[in-house]
Formats: structure tokens, C-alpha cells, sequence
């Protein structure tokens, strides 16, 4: 399963999981944390999954650092779990 999440109305962690349950099938009693994530991740979830963020501003990758330390741990753990995340694309204004 491929899930994509679009950071360009991502400010803050709320609106993280606010998106990742309504794109990925998460048991009622999901966390909005860290720690759910990877339980769910490296147990729960139904494997094979890619988690692709997009449109991270420089800003995001640092506020949302500890996310992506947890999901690199989860790929290290979990052999069929893989994620990317692509920073925002500017065009050049002529």
C-alpha cells in the first residue's frame, strides 16, 4: 500500500495525524503520538506499506524531525515498510 501525505497544510503534529488517519487504517484507539506510530508501523498496519510525504518546507523538516527519526527506526525494524519525504518545489519566476 502506497500512502502519500501532502505537507503544504501540515503546521504542526494535529494536523500530521489528522491526515495519516484519514489516509491510513488505524485501530480507534490510535495515539496522536510517536510511540503509536511505530507500534503501528512495525506491527499493526497491513504490510507492505510506503509512506511518501511531499511538499516538506525546509521549516517542517525540522519541526518534524523526531517523526522522521521514528519512521527510519520503523524501516530498520520492518523489512516490507519503507517511506521518503520530498521538499517543496519552487519555479523560477522569469
Amino acid at each position: 500500500m502506497n500512502v502519500y501525505i501532502d505537507f503544504t497544510d501540515i503546521g504542526d503534529y494535529e494536523d500530521f495525524y489528522d491526515q495519516l488517519k484519514e489516509k491510513l487504517p488505524l485501530p480507534d484507539y490510535f495515539g496522536d503520538n510517536l510511540d503509536a506510530l511505530y507500534d503501528s508501523v512495525t506491527g499493526f498496519v497491513e504490510l507492505p506499506l510506503h509512506l511518501e510525504f511531499v511538499n516538506m518546507s525546509v521549516e517542517q523538516l525540522e519541526t518534524f524531525e523526531d517523526l522522521l527519526t521514528t519512521l527510519e527506526d520503523a524501516h530498520d525494524e520492518v523489512e516490507d515498510f519503507t517511506f521518503s519525504y520530498y521538499l517543496e518545489q519552487y519555479e523560477d519566476e522569469e
